[in-house]
């Protein structure tokens, strides 16, 4: 048949048509088939869950029986793990060792229509057999493109600059369908990949094709039961936001230092109790959310960081910081609450951009003695501590407007003499400490616009006199030095008396703002002109005449 039909000459016979027919009728029958990315995402799917399947078992292998259990029984008990481990294996591949069976009956389906087409020759016969143009079709699940112009269109749209699970199913994606997702993201050169909450519970791995997502700038994994990472992750060289929080990650890859343009991290909620080596290469780095995790310590090359401006370690067990930490020189905001620190380092003092710090529920009893060079500090939280004194130092923070010294119980017993330095200060907050008195200077916060010392014993001012309110408590100082200072002043015979005893031992010499004594042990030592004229009123002078 085939040698007549290639003569060219006689028409092609009934049976011949009917046989060509009935060939384009079978091959138009077929369902679309499997586009390129979905038999690489199901390849990709096959092969990560091979990976991790072999990591599990070798972790199963290692285990030792506790002492008080038989070996053959403990035995027994890893079969049974390794066993179930298979079987989820095997039913997450499912639906990609479909795809990939599938796909092998299409490539047997295309060698016999090529087989056809090939016995099929001359101008007549290619005529009566109809063109078939393949489609690039994809078969994928309509809740894994977020569309923005058609929103109930099924056919997927091959370019797309946001990929999303999206909200309309609350159909979870399994290891297979997030694969297919990473090829369609990464052909469409997609910048944002969101699949917070998405993924089903069984799905600890993520696939390892996810490092083909080159032109990805954003990726939301968070709200998941993540607990690993592949080390294709440093693939994504232009991502620039990682949100994986409310995970299960237990550590990350030596690769996740290649990923040095990352602006913003999240990592709160996981179970990490460490960073690579290599963290500290994301020098770029600007909000870090570490909190919410098991970290006992923070490593030495968090100093690294010099882009820094957020760091967020709340809810861990530091004990401590690294000195390091002071060359974080851009960070504003620091909050260590909810952690077992019992000092800061001297090195915090360099932090001059540092706006808010919080670290309260701590066993901190001192804080260092360089807060005075923090000149941006606005916000300070030390409660729920174990602080037994605030150094003098903390008042040439000048730019301070909220501190939160309160419940630190039975410890901390006076507020620094020269708090009225603050003057910017507008919330203060000292209860439940053991304060009784509070310092003449306090008079001098005049913008002090709440002031809480609940359950604190406080006499000077009478406690309640606080319940007025901060303004009046401001007033009030300002009017029990005035009186205590009126009390003071004695006759003028002894004023008199006690000017010339004055100028008989010190040897004054006036000079802009400052008065230098011999009574002192340095000659360079400088002493406020208030300070002396406070001397004088204490002990009775009234008039100061100075000559030369």
């Amino acid at each position: 048949m085939a040698t007549k039909a290639e003569s060219g000459k006689d028409p092609p016979s009934h049976g011949f048509l009917e046989t060509v027919e009935e060939i384009t009728r079978i091959y138009r029958s077929l369902p679309p088939r499997p586009s390129i990315e979905e038999v690489e995402a199901a390849t990709c799917t096959v092969d990560t869950l091979n990976n991790e399947e072999q990591t599990k078992l070798h972790e199963i292998s290692v285990q030792q029986a506790p002492h008080d259990v038989p070996n053959d029984l403990f035995s027994v008990l890893q079969q049974l793990k390794k066993t179930m481990l298979m079987f989820h294996t095997h039913q997450q591949s499912r639906e990609a060792l479909y795809l990939l069976q599938l796909e092998k009956m299409f490539q047997t389906f295309a060698d016999l229509i090529q087989r056809a087409s090939q016995l099929v020759s001359g101008d007549t016969q290619k005529q009566n057999l109809p063109t078939i143009a393949e489609e690039d079709v994809v078969i994928t699940d309509e809740t894994l493109v977020k569309d923005e112009e058609e929103p109930h269109k099924n056919d997927f749209q091959p370019v797309k600059p946001y990929f999303s699970a999206g909200n309309r199913s609350t159909e979870k994606l399994s290891l297979m369908k997030v694969a297919t997702l990473i090829e369609n993201c990464a052909g469409s050169g997609a910048t944002t990949l969101e699949l917070r909450g998405k993924l089903v519970d069984q799905m600890e791995w993520l696939p390892v094709s996810i490092g083909k997502l080159s032109d990805v700038t954003e990726i939301d994994l968070s709200e998941n039961r993540i607990m690993a990472l592949p080390t294709t992750i440093g693939g994504l060289k232009a991502l620039t936001k990682l949100d994986l929080h409310s995970n299960q990650l237990i550590n990350l890859p030596h690769s996740f230092g290649e990923l040095i343009n990352l602006i913003d991290l999240d990592l709160h909620a996981n179970r990490l109790r460490s960073l690579p080596a290599t963290f500290g290469n994301l020098r770029n780095l600007i909000d870090l959310d570490l909190s919410s995790n098991g970290f006992t310590d923070l490593p030495e090359i968090i100093g690294n960081l010099n882009s820094l401006k957020r760091l967020i370690v709340e809810t861990n067990e530091l004990e401590e910081l690294p000195h390091t930490i002071g060359n974080c020189s851009s960070l504003s905001v620091l909050k260590l609450d909810f952690n077992q620190l019992k000092a800061l380092p001297e090195a915090i003092g360099k932090l001059e951009w540092l706006e808010i710090l919080t670290l309260h529920y701590n066993r901190v009893k001192k804080l260092p003695s360089t807060m005075g060079n923090l000149c941006n500090l606005k916000e300070l939280d030390v409660s729920f501590n174990e602080l037994e004194f605030v150094p003098e130092s903390l008042c040439l923070a000048t730019n301070l407007k909220k501190l939160n010294l309160g419940k630190n119980f039975a410890d901390l017993r006076a507020l620094p003499t020269s708090i009225g330095n603050l003057e910017m200060l507008e919330e203060l907050d000292i209860s439940d400490d053991q304060i009784k008195a509070l310092p003449e200077s306090f008079r001098f916060l005049s913008n002090l616009r709440v002031f809480r010392a609940d359950e604190t014993p406080l006499e000077v001012p009478p406690i309640e006199l606080v319940k007025l309110g901060a303004r009046e408590v401001v007033h009030y100082m300002a009017d029990f030095v005035t009186k205590r200072d009126a009390k003071l002043l004695p006759s003028k015979k002894k004023k008199k008396g006690l000017w010339f005893w004055f100028c008989s031992i010190f040897c004054l010499k006036l000079k802009p703002n400052y008065v230098f004594m011999k009574y002192f042990p340095s000659s360079n030592l400088r002493v406020s002109i208030h300070y002396v004229c406070d001397l004088f009123v204490v002990h009775g002078v009234s008039h100061l005449y100075l000559k030369g």
